[in-house]
């Protein structure tokens, strides 16, 4: 049954309700069934919060799109007298009767709030329910736009910088989908000045939910950041053709690329380098002059490692037995440019080629380690003391 006509509740207009989520639906894209759900959700848990005495009742809250109306009623089962057990969910007959001459047993009563107390509620508890919940919703939009980010590069504006622990506020994205995201220092490229209002790259590593809304985890110095840079400037890599297989960095200072080809008549290097450098050096622009060593992955482990010591000539590569252990004989002239400054030419190799490296000059004299490599041992006199505890034995032969 109908009910009556009710007023619209002081303070809120169904109307207005209806207009505003077909207005999210068309400009932000969020569903208007589900945010209807969410008023109605509202108005009731409201209704209930004022009314803990009858928590157990059946509240209902209709709502009437074509005729821009919301509706609240206590819903109850006509039962007979002997039956009548739950005065919050059902109605004795001659209560029924009372109200229609037409009820029976079995039959559901739609008993109208009264419009001031509906209008009451949804004023004052239910409104504010709803605004959160638009809020929620508008949140959880951007949130799946960000979140189908991860790992990609975005274009945020500097908005504010903490002079306490040097971190920047941006903000990344435009119009109802842009949010604020936080670059710690600790995320920062050492040395590189930022301000506000200026423009950068940074590489989404996460989107987390949060209270306050979606947070976005952004960094400058992951080194997917460079590889998605070379994404965009190299046409090769973009398409499949040239892979990037791994990737070292010590952000502000140097990054070490290992590159692949697909193709035998692709060159992996020059794809990356560009005509005349042109695209690597759009990179390190970006990257505010910090080196990129670019080199050709291999299948060979030891020409990979050898490869990766660039731009020291690697004489030899030895890989050790057990374990993703080696060492590498440069020329004598060479080691401290294998090595490199602060030991970060051979940390950036070990770290692209996931080996332990151990760097050595050609003078080097074998020493008891050496058969670890595969490298024969030189020869110890019948009267040396046995090895200590931990020392490999001496390998005889009858």
């Amino acid at each position: 049954m109908r009910g009556k006509k009710q007023k619209e509740p002081a303070g809120m207009n169904p109307g207005e309700i209806f207009a505003a989520l077909e207005l999210l639906e068309q400009e932000r894209g969020i569903p208007k069934e589900a945010m209807l759900e969410k008023v109605i959700k509202a108005i009731t848990t409201a209704y209930q919060r004022d009314h803990k005495d009858v928590e157990e009742e059946n509240i209902v809250v209709e709502a009437d799109e074509e005729h821009k109306e919301l509706r609240m009623f206590i819903r109850k089962t006509v039962v007979d007298e002997e039956d009548y057990v739950d005065p919050f969910n059902e109605m004795s007959l001659e209560e029924a009767k009372a109200l229609s001459a037409r009820y029976e047993i079995g039959d559901v009563v739609n008993i109208p709030v009264d419009k001031m107390e509906f209008g009451r509620i949804a004023a004052g508890n239910g409104k504010q329910v709803i605004i959160q919940g638009l809020r929620e919703a508008e949140r959880g939009k951007v949130y799946d736009e960000f979140n189908s980010k991860q790992h990609e590069i975005l274009t945020g504006v500097v908005t504010r910088i903490d002079p306490r622990n040097g971190a920047a506020s941006l903000r990344i994205g435009t119009g109802a989908e842009s949010t604020e995201a936080l670059l710690l220092a600790g995320e920062q490229v050492p040395g590189e000045p930022l301000e506000e209002g200026m423009h950068i790259k940074v590489y989404v590593v996460d989107v987390r939910h949060s209270t306050r809304g979606p947070q976005v985890l952004i960094s400058r110095t992951h080194p997917g950041l460079v590889k998605r840079l070379f994404e965009l400037e190299v046409p090769e890599i973009f398409d499949g053709t040239v892979e990037v297989r791994s990737i070292a960095r010590e952000a502000g200072s140097r990054t070490k690329m290992a590159v692949w080809s697909r193709e035998e008549n692709v060159d992996p290097i020059g794809a990356c380098v560009g005509p005349r450098g042109q695209r690597v050096a759009a990179i390190v622009d970006e990257l505010r002059g910090e080196k990129i060593d670019i080199i050709k992955w291999s299948e060979d482990p030891a020409e990979f490692i050898a490869a990766a010591l660039a731009p020291a000539d690697v004489v030899e590569v030895r890989l050790a037995e057990d374990g993703k252990v080696c060492r590498c004989v440069v020329p004598d002239d060479q080691l401290s440019l294998a090595i490199g400054k602060e030991g970060q030419n051979a940390r950036l190799a070990a770290r692209l080629t996931s080996y332990k490296i151990d760097i050595k000059p050609q003078s080097y004299q074998p020493g008891e380690d050496d058969e670890l490599f595969g490298a024969e041992r030189p020869e110890v006199p019948e009267e040396d003391p046995a090895p200590e505890a931990g020392e490999a034995p001496e390998s005889t032969e009858e």
